[in-house]
């Protein structure tokens, strides 16, 4: 059990290895950010940068950038899921001396988001790496439009517009276990000590759904194991990813009410919970990768493993391996979902607790409701009083 977590301590630490890159902007007004020795040299001024992205905006030469990352609307160093899957892609790039570049869209839209992945494959992009649901008829539309390019698509499965799925065999479809990590973030929230406790969601996808339904379960697990009465959970989603004075006011309002500690899930959404908790002098749980180093207010992460998915998909590609035309399940089994344990301020809640409550979900012991079409309030619950705020 020692050897799986040391392992699946790795990726949560891996945001200490990021390279420094160099950015520049296209002609059309989309971010990008180039790395590794063979591209450095060609980017040491703004100028030289703004004119090599706006020579892979326009060639079809296949010597550019092998390996691009497309955001979704949010930004590559968002402590949270870009930021995340860019890290397995510098992790490969700069092991195997491959070039890579990421390419931000200008706008949340399906048109925008394949205007993108064409410009990252006229700039030589040999695999297309797109972090997250907004992207599934995006790439449902470029994986046949470029049979002979590769796409790594996270948490979803490229469909059309009337929400048929395919996923072709040049792509690979990887989504995880959030519930199984959300699971753990409540199960260790409780038996820390908290009774009152809040979930705030960015939009309720399938992924920030998963999140949130696994971490009511654990809240109950811990609950009925140590025989409290009852425990008190607010829940909401914000209906966006982003940072607002909105979502810091709403969480605000929680701890002042007794909400001891938030699982802020989704993006920047937490950034607004970490700074209401900093004035509250309360807790939060970060998402996605380990977010301790955002705020003293968190106490554990509930994360998933997006670069070693991202690098393990990458490396398949030029492996000759690729997994395409299926979907890859990323859990606690297989190491790629966890709570951050290293640098966790619990006071109460162990790590041969963590062990033991992780055995129990890698193997199937305890199962969790994850139904993402179903509601928070369709989850059968004894202890934890759920309040769904609308």
């Amino acid at each position: 059990m020692k050897k799986k977590l040391a392992a699946m301590l790795l990726f949560v630490t891996m945001a200490m290895f990021l390279a420094a890159c160099g950015n520049g902007t296209s002609d059309k007004g989309i971010t990008t950010e180039t790395g590794t020795a063979a591209t450095v040299e060609s980017e040491k001024s703004e100028e030289t940068k703004e004119s090599k992205a706006e020579e892979i905006g326009s060639s079809n030469s296949s010597s550019g950038y092998e390996i691009a990352l497309v955001t979704d609307y949010g930004t590559i160093d968002d402590k949270s899921f870009n930021q995340g899957a860019w890290e397995g892609v510098v992790q490969y790039g700069d092991e195997f001396g491959v070039t890579y570049k990421y390419y931000q869209p200008t706008e949340k839209t399906t048109d925008a988001y394949v205007e993108t992945i064409d410009l990252a494959i006229q700039g030589g992009a040999k695999i297309v790496v797109c972090p997250g649901y907004l992207f599934s008829e995006a790439v449902y539309t470029c994986q046949e439009e470029y049979p002979d390019t590769y796409f790594i698509i996270l948490d979803a499965q490229p469909k059309n517009a009337d929400g048929d799925v395919f996923i072709a065999d040049n792509t690979m479809a990887i989504t995880y276990q959030e519930d199984e990590a959300g699971f753990l973030a409540g199960y260790a929230a409780v038996k820390e000590g908290y009774k009152s406790l809040g979930f705030m969601g960015g939009m309720a996808v399938p992924a920030v759904k998963r999140f949130g339904f696994g971490y009511v379960q654990g809240i109950e697990y811990a609950a009925k194991e140590l025989g409290l009465e009852s425990v008190d959970l607010v829940y909401y989603y914000t209906g966006a990813f982003a940072a607002t004075p909105e979502a810091q006011a709403q969480a605000a309002s929680w701890y002042e009410s007794g909400v001891e500690v938030i699982f802020g899930c989704g993006g920047a959404v937490g950034n607004s919970v970490m700074a209401a908790a900093e004035t509250a002098g309360k807790f939060v749980i970060g998402v996605d990768v380990d977010q301790s180093s955002e705020s003293d207010t968190v106490i554990t992460s509930a994360v998933k493993g997006l670069s070693i998915s991202v690098y393990d998909g990458v490396k398949a590609m030029y492996d000759g391996s690729f997994p395409g035309g299926k979907i890859s399940v990323f859990h606690s089994a297989n190491h790629g979902v966890a709570i951050v344990m290293d640098n966790a301020k619990f006071e109460n809640f162990t790590q041969a607790d963590y062990e033991e409550i992780y055995a129990k979900v890698a193997s199937g012991e305890i199962t969790l409701f994850h139904d993402t079409d179903k509601k928070v309030t369709d989850i059968s619950l004894e202890k934890v009083k759920v309040s769904v705020v609308e």
